[in-house]
Order: structure tokens, then sequence, then C-alpha cells
């Protein structure tokens, strides 16, 4: 029998190969991108913490190891089989089959801003205006000063930061295909 790890890259091989522009990648993140994720998370600060594109959870479950329980984790993934796979890994989280990139519609009246938003969405895939929509709505929806984590695997950020909303390189990540960089936004 398969190990599950096996199974997940599968599963999300699969995936790329039906719907390349919506997964956006050849293998899903390594455990050292994961990590560094994660590590740009403060999991004390209170809050929900939002994951759009969440795929097969290997980013989600770097977050739960460092710390965030699996009851405060929001997660939005687009691909139905993924969706019902998260719903069966965290069993105590929130998981919503739709479009991260509509939160408004997708997440609907939120009650409290949010530690956190991890964006494994493949942004680079999408118009650079899009790109911008989706991290300013993320942005309204988070604690001041609290991240916006978007991985990606191009030389500057999906999004360059403003004066508003300044972004940084969290982490370079080499051991994952292809190397990937962690970019954080803030709003002051």
């Amino acid at each position: 029998m398969a190990s599950p790890g096996f199974q997940d890259e599968l599963r999300f091989l699969r995936g790329a190969l039906a719907r390349p522009r919506s997964v956006g990648a050849i293998a899903p993140s390594s455990p050292a991108l994961a990590r560094a994720i994660a590590a740009q998370i403060d999991p004390i600060l209170p809050g929900k913490v939002l994951e759009l594109g969440p795929g097969t959870g290997v980013v989600t479950q770097a977050i739960v190891a460092m710390g965030v329980l699996p009851e405060r984790l929001v997660m939005i993934e687009y691909d139905p089989h993924f969706a019902n796979l998260l719903a069966d890994r965290f069993i105590r989280a929130r998981v919503i089959q739709g479009d991260a990139y509509d939160l408004e519609a997708t997440l609907g009246r939120v009650e409290e801003p949010f530690a956190a938003v991890v964006s494994g969405l493949p942004l680079l895939n999408q118009p650079p205006e899009k790109r911008k929509r989706l991290i300013e709505s993320a942005l309204d929806r988070l604690l001041p000063g609290a991240p916006f984590i978007q991985f990606s695997y191009g030389f500057k950020p999906p999004v360059l930061g403003t004066l508003k909303s300044p972004v940084q390189l969290g982490a370079f990540v080499w051991r994952n295909l292809p190397p990937a960089r962690v970019w954080v936004y803030r709003r002051a």
C-alpha cells in the first residue's frame, strides 16, 4: 500500500494536470516550504487563521504543528476533491469549497479579523490587477499588523508593496520543487 504522502502527490499531480491554472505547481509544497510559511504566523495572536488554496494540506499541517489549533483554521479550497480531503483530515477546522479570489462572496460577513492569511494560490498565473484585489481584500480582513503570507516561484513579489501595505521576503526555500520565496504583506 502506498504511503499517504505518495497518495497526496498523486492527487496533486492529477489536479495539476486537470486544472493547471488553478493548481499552478508541479508538486505539493515541501515540508521545508510549509515550515517556512507557518513560521510567519504568531500562534499566540488571537483570532482565526485563513488559508487560501490549501490543496492537500501540507502547509495546514505545518500550521497546526507550530501551535495553531485546528478549530482556529478556516480554509477555502476551490477543488472539491481537495476540499473533501481537507474536511476529512482536519475535522475541527472549517473547510469551504469556493473561490478564494472572491472573499466577499465566499466568506460572507466575518465577525472578527483574522490573525493571519496564508495563500497557496498561484497568483503569478493571474493578471496583476486580480492579484492586487485579492491581497487588498485579504489585508482588509486582518488584525492590524497581522501577516498576509504568499509563496511564489517568482523572483519578485506577486504584487509590489506600497507605503500602505509593504512587502518583505520572509524566506527563500531551496528545498522545494521548484525553489520558492515566502512573501509577507502587512498593513501598519
